[in-house]
């Protein structure tokens, strides 16, 4: 298989803006020192340090609100090849930052690529977890999940996280908390990333359009009296 250039975007859904100091950038940082070696150009952006609208549609100035970003970083989303949803645990679960960053890459879900496919056909997901309470998988599970209901591939072992102790204590970044020299999840990040780049170089050209097309569904299925259309 003849090696074509790839690209990785991390979307990092920390509550905090630049510059201050994200836990969730440490592993993010770890995962793109990987893929720069492999020759994948990579970005992340902070989503707290954009004007990001709520809502369900591709373009929410055209729905109520007088600023929205996201239409910008959606276009860097359809130019990767990879894209990795990263996060903080908060009360359990994923921030609101990534709940809305969700939310937002599924109203473009409807488009569809030149093939008369969903659009994000041929694209591969995962994601990175930070936190000090239990709840990695439990977000990566929701987040994967979102991901390959709109259209991307997840590689095997497509999540990494790292967790400190129950309670108040230290996070990723700060001294002493074991996070960055932690194996277990220096494992998982390096066979998260390697996964993300093997497959999205497998998909490069794409997922065969075969019974995968908007169209190829009749308005209505005889055999599903339940089908919706």
């Amino acid at each position: 298989m003849n090696k074509q250039a790839l690209s990785a975007l991390f979307l990092n859904a920390t509550l905090k803006p630049s510059p201050s100091l994200s836990h969730t950038n440490g592993l993010i940082q770890k995962s793109r020192d990987i893929m720069e070696a492999q020759g994948v150009t990579t970005e992340s952006i902070r989503l707290a340090d954009h004007a990001i609208a709520p809502g369900v549609y591709p373009d929410m100035t055209e729905h109520g609100f007088e600023v929205d970003e996201w239409p910008d970083i959606q276009k860097k989303v359809m130019q990767a090849d990879i894209l990795v949803l990263c996060g903080p645990i908060w009360l359990g679960d994923n921030s609101s930052e990534m709940r809305k960053a969700v939310e937002r890459l599924y109203s473009y879900s409807g488009e569809l690529n030149q093939q008369g496919q969903y659009a994000y056909y041929g694209r591969v997901g995962g994601c990175l977890i930070t936190g000090n309470e239990d709840g990695v998988k439990h977000c990566a599970m929701s987040l994967l999940y979102s991901l390959q209901h709109i259209g991307y591939t997840i590689p095997p072992q497509a999540d990494a996280g790292w967790i400190g102790e129950i309670g108040p204590g230290p996070s990723y970044l700060d001294e002493g908390s074991g996070g960055p020299e932690n194996d277990f999840t220096n494992r998982n990040l390096r066979i998260m990333t390697w996964n993300l780049i093997h497959l999205a170089q497998m998909l490069k050209d794409g997922i065969p359009a075969q019974g995968n097309q908007r169209d190829d569904t009749p308005a209505t299925d005889p055999e599903n009296p339940e089908y919706r259309s």
